[in-house]
């Protein structure tokens, strides 16, 4: 009865060729041992991926490359952003790579804070330039570095005049109380009732128009300062409605003559 049968042993057999098989059950074959066989060539990690690895010269071509650019230009700005949209940040990326009087374009630095903390220096001895290290100390956070000659008075009414609309995404705070009535339901054809009631709408049809069940005036999709989820986005997005704002906010200001600003 404890002997293993036929196909038993061809199994175990099978396993033993790709090198792969260990023996945990007893049996005739419970007196191998296959942990210290070597590894099957066949068994290698394939990465998925089409993103190769920053390697350490990766690493030290950029801090290379923002310290070049702080020395061709006159002053360093750190600033902080808001719901970031790719989209979005390019248009300000175009902006400032026009080239101004003296035919110098802006540069801007988005990336790993530790690598930009390492570029501008985090003490007094290692700080690329004077007072460098008080410009580091404040990167934290989604921040980036905008490198420029333009004037600090341009640059601030640049930004000041700078903010975009757009879908919010999950995990964003609710800006407002945002309610779907009755009125907003009767646009959408009865085809996506089964998809509002998925997004855990309480809808039903009637009268060949989408309607709040229970006679209900009003749906509240979220309230203020409320985690928004996916299923409160997709809501938001089916009827059009924009509640996250794109910004950008100046932290500090770095001169080449060592000045610092604070906004």
């Amino acid at each position: 009865k404890n002997e293993p049968t036929k196909y038993k042993l061809y199994f175990d057999y099978y396993l033993y060729i790709l090198g792969t098989f260990e023996c945990h059950s007893p049996g005739i074959l419970s007196d191998f041992s296959y942990s210290s066989m070597p590894r099957s060539k066949r068994f290698q990690l394939v990465a998925l991926t089409q993103t190769a690895k920053k390697t350490r010269d990766h690493k030290a071509a950029v801090v290379q490359e923002i310290r070049s650019a702080i020395d061709d230009h006159d002053s360093v700005f750190l600033f902080s952003y808001e719901n970031m949209r790719s989209h979005l940040f390019k248009k300000v990326r175009m902006d400032f790579r026009e080239q101004d009087m003296e035919g110098k374009s802006s540069r801007i630095f988005l990336g790993k804070n530790k690598l930009m903390q390492i570029a501008l220096g985090r003490t007094p001895e290692d700080e690329y330039a004077d007072n460098l290290r008080v410009l580091s100390k404040n990167v934290t956070g989604s921040v980036g570095l905008l490198v420029t000659s333009k004037s600090r008075e341009e640059v601030g009414e640049y930004f000041a005049n700078l903010a975009e609309e757009d879908f919010a995404r999950a995990g964003s705070n609710a800006p407002r109380e945002i309610i779907v009535t009755n009125e907003m339901l009767y646009n959408f054809p009865v085809s996506m009732v089964e998809q509002f009631r998925k997004l855990g709408m309480p809808v039903e049809v009637s009268n060949g128009k989408i309607v709040l069940i229970g006679n209900k005036g009003e749906y509240v999709v979220c309230k203020e300062g409320q985690t928004l989820s996916a299923e409160a986005c997709k809501i938001l997005f089916q009827f059009g409605l924009k509640v996250s704002e794109f910004r950008v906010k100046l932290i500090s200001h770095w001169s080449n003559d060592g000045g610092i600003t604070e906004f």
